[in-house]
């Protein structure tokens, strides 16, 4: 019985880990990503808010995260002799068990704040 009990909860385990492991690898991979956005296009002063914005839709479509743009905030952070720019998105992915489901809440950003 200790046996089949130990079997179980192991395969409750790695089910656990191949179902929430995607969705957080991808988050830290599109957090990185923002971060190059925000390094690149922040010294592009030609660049719009809109144009950045569209910049990090293309990168969350690249991660199949189902990120809009309205979802996506962009800041500009102008000091005299130094120019940032901030980033961050807002989005919720779906984990699904068998039985049971819930969203996990992401909000990913640039840290240029």
């Amino acid at each position: 019985m200790k046996a089949l009990f130990g079997f179980v909860a192991i395969a409750v385990v790695v089910l656990a880990l191949f179902e929430v492991g995607p969705p957080l690898m991808a988050n830290y991979s599109f957090q990185d990503d923002l971060r190059n956005v925000a390094l690149v296009d922040g010294a592009n002063i030609q660049k719009t808010e809109e144009d950045v914005r569209q910049d990090v839709v293309r990168k969350a479509k690249e991660q199949n995260l189902p990120i809009g743009p309205k979802q996506v905030t962009v800041q500009r952070i102008n000091t005299p002799g130094m120019s940032a720019l901030y980033v961050a998105a807002d989005y919720s992915v779906t984990v699904s068990f068998p039985g049971y489901s819930f969203d996990m809440h992401f909000n990913p950003n640039s840290g240029n704040k």
